[in-house]
């Protein structure tokens, strides 16, 4: 049986998105540059054909992803529990050795994008972050060392 992906609805609706540019815009650029690239002559020493090749691959590739994501997509509740940290709420924290305040949405690793704040709850800071509660410091081993974190506060 295939792993369960967690999304937020808006993750959901981020990949459907995705997933609809891919197969109508995104395979109709790439069957135009192929057609292109087939006019500059042998194909054997044609190199925009073969980029536009390995293009359509990966296009291809990442279609299949995301069908199979969404195949098996378990939709995060956003309403309910602000006890703990779960996934599907947002946390805010102090960073304690920076002295910070750091807010984060724990998301599934599908929908996780660190820079805007999405964080798994895979990831090294998801993981200490789960089941803690407001007041509760957690300790986070990341690949820069330990991170300590104070949970301020957790919403949805």
């Amino acid at each position: 049986m295939a792993r369960s992906i967690q999304l937020t609805k808006q993750g959901l609706a981020k990949l459907k998105a995705e997933l609809e540019q891919l197969r109508t815009v995104g395979r109709t650029e790439i069957a135009e540059k192929i057609r292109v690239a087939r006019g500059y002559g042998d194909l054997s020493e044609n190199s925009e054909y073969d980029e536009a090749k390995n293009e359509q691959a990966k296009i291809e590739a990442r279609i299949l992803q995301l069908e199979k994501m969404l195949e098996n997509v378990v939709i995060i509740e956003e309403e309910g529990n602000t006890e703990t940290v779960c996934v599907g709420v947002t946390v805010k924290v102090l960073d304690v050795d920076f002295e910070e305040e750091l807010t984060y949405k724990v998301v599934g690793s599908a929908e996780a994008d660190p820079l805007a704040g999405l964080i798994s709850d895979d990831s090294p800071v998801g993981k200490a972050l789960m089941g803690a509660r407001v007041g509760d410091e957690v300790v986070a081993e990341a690949p820069m060392g330990e991170l300590k974190f104070k949970i301020l506060s957790i919403s949805r």
